[in-house]
């Protein structure tokens, strides 16, 4: 049967309003709250034009999910070893008791011209200094895992707000309309907040994250449903185009329904990746020397499936380094070594794969987690830290990350928190300010790059007193 013969038999009651005495007033309505969404939604990947010239063209963000420790990684605070077991004097009070300071059981070491100071657990990270932008005064607004993973990836702690992965695909569009613009690996489920925190919210959904649990090594496990067993792609592309005109006429009577338009983007694109995700997610391509330099294990296999779906075209790729809170090192900090082990390796050999191809000078790299830890010890708790006294507690007051890449400036430290580690002191940079450099960074004004929704103009950094840090900018 041809989907042409298959005429409505009765009217909605939407059509019927519409088609009385409220037509034109829908008409208008939908002029003046549907253009941009209608626009985004007919060619949702077609790329558009920023405000600025964008100084990168893709986005990796590495997430230390749980919540790194800054005093162990690229903050060394040499008073710590000097007040090692004793009280700190005037330090801020926690919204949980802390110990005694805990100086690093990890050696720090000069790198670079720059002469940045990293920890042993990063040391092929650190090979890179003279490209890095570390930022050692980052603050966040709350001490807890959800609210300020809703910061750090939506501009928002406790309402349902588009990402930043959503905000940059929907800014730029993609590259490649066989992939998907936006992709979120993380091995052996979801991380803390899950789908939330690549979340498109009221942005179309066609820009929300697409998930995929990168600990599987075979494309046909990596990717459910990838390949069909029963059709062939002739018959798969006849199917297809019956569906897609059944729906065009399905959302021609139902006045252009958002929903209705990423849904079947979404069938189109799940047909078209059939060749191009297969490709892209087998690493097995590579040459054995480089799925060695990245590491056979969960991280550094994902953030070389991350190289080869930025190299496609993929607009904003988000590596996580587990399920759950792994850096979250409450009981023990020597933790922080064993996920080092895997996560130092694989951006090492990332950064130094993006140099020989020629994507590091238009690639933004970004490395942290939602806050960092406390320069004290964690004091046992009922229920926690079994008795351990060598773990770190949640800190939100100064924590650190860095940049690198198209539009960074290398080799350079940016503010400092104080000489235990605590606080940030020096320039602070709160995550407001960093989306709003990052947004400058891909090309956008972040006080004029929005999106009306609900009768207000709605933006990534929202209506809080922030800017762009210009210090951080090449």
């Amino acid at each position: 049967m041809n989907a042409s013969s298959l005429e409505p038999l009765f009217l909605s009651r939407r059509q019927l309003l519409s088609r009385l005495g409220m037509g034109f007033g829908s008409l208008a309505l939908g002029g003046l709250v549907g253009n941009e969404a209608q626009a985004a939604s007919s060619a949702p990947f077609a790329p558009r034009r920023p405000h600025f010239t964008p100084q990168s063209k893709r986005v990796i963000h590495f997430f230390m999910n749980g919540g790194a420790s800054q005093v162990d990684t690229f903050d060394p605070k040499p008073m710590l070893t000097q007040y090692d077991g004793k009280a700190l004097p005037n330090l801020l009070r926690t919204e949980r008791p802390t110990g005694a300071a805990f100086k690093s059981p990890f050696q720090f070491q000069k790198y670079g011209q720059c002469g940045l100071e990293v920890s042993e657990l990063f040391s092929r990270t650190a090979q890179f200094a003279d490209d890095l932008c570390v930022i050692r005064s980052m603050h966040a607004d709350v001490p807890n895992h959800e609210p300020s993973l809703g910061l750090m990836n939506c501009g928002e702690s406790r309402l349902h707000r588009p990402s930043l992965g959503s905000w940059i695909t929907y800014g730029l569009g993609s590259e490649n309309e066989n992939l998907p613009g936006y992709v979120s690996l993380c091995p052996r489920g979801m991380p803390t907040r899950r789908t939330k925190n690549w979340q498109s919210a009221f942005l179309p959904s066609v820009y929300q994250g697409t998930y995929v649990d990168t600990k599987e090594v075979s494309v046909d496990k990596l990717l459910e449903f990838i390949k069909n067993d029963s059709l062939d792609r002739r018959q798969q592309r006849r199917q297809m185009d019956l569906l897609m005109e059944l729906n065009e006429r399905h959302k021609q009577q139902r006045q252009d329904d958002e929903q209705l338009d990423a849904r079947i983007q979404s069938y189109e694109l799940a047909y078209r990746m059939q060749m191009e995700a297969s490709d892209a997610f087998d690493i097995m391509k590579e040459p054995e020397s480089v799925r060695k330099a990245y590491g056979e294990n969960d991280f550094g296999r994902q953030t070389l499936i991350a190289r080869r779906l930025l190299e496609r075209g993929v607009r904003f790729v988000q590596l996580w380094t587990g399920a759950g809170q792994p850096w979250d090192s409450h009981d023990e900090i020597m933790d922080h070594q064993r996920l080092a082990k895997d996560v130092d390796p694989a951006i090492a050999a990332f950064m130094a794969d993006l140099k020989q191809r020629g994507m590091f000078d238009d690639t933004l790299m970004m490395w942290g987690g939602e806050f960092g830890r406390t320069p004290t010890v964690e004091l046992p708790t009922p229920g926690s830290n079994a008795g351990k006294q060598h773990g770190r507690d949640h800190n939100h007051y100064g924590f650190t990350m860095w940049l690198a890449g198209g539009g960074v400036r290398g080799g350079y430290t940016h503010g400092a928190t104080d000489e235990f580690g605590f606080q940030a002191v020096e320039n602070p940079v709160h995550v407001h300010d960093l989306h709003a450099t990052i947004l400058r960074i891909m090309g956008f004004d972040h006080e004029r790059f929005t999106y009306r929704y609900a009768g207000l103009d709605f933006r990534l950094t929202g209506v809080n007193e922030c800017g762009v840090v210009k210090e951080l900018l090449a």
